[in-house]
């Protein structure tokens, strides 16, 4: 039999942990992108909202657009071309 998964963070212990003296700021949470800005996408464990997926995690993208408070961000894996809604405090500029 498969094993159950236990949902998106399981096995995430040190890939979406923050170290001890990583101080929380406001600055990532305001950040403005234009379509066409390269950003990485770097998922902050302090904002689980409007994360993407931890496969995502440094990969590098063109931001689409926007929807709501996130931005769309196309990125490549292999030959294919995903598109990740996240949040700016999850995207830093590249």
């Amino acid at each position: 039999m498969v094993r159950a998964s236990k949902g998106l963070r399981t096995g995430t212990r040190r890939k979406l942990s923050k170290g001890a003296r990583d101080k929380f700021t406001v600055t990532p949470y305001l950040r403005e992108f234009k379509p066409k800005d390269r950003v990485t996408v770097i998922p902050d464990p302090s904002s689980h909202k409007g994360m993407p997926h931890i496969r995502f995690k440094g990969v590098a993208g063109v931001v689409k657009g926007r929807r709501g408070d996130s931005y769309m961000v196309e990125v490549s894996i292999g030959n294919k071309k995903k598109t990740i809604t996240a949040r700016p405090e999850h995207l830093n500029p590249a």
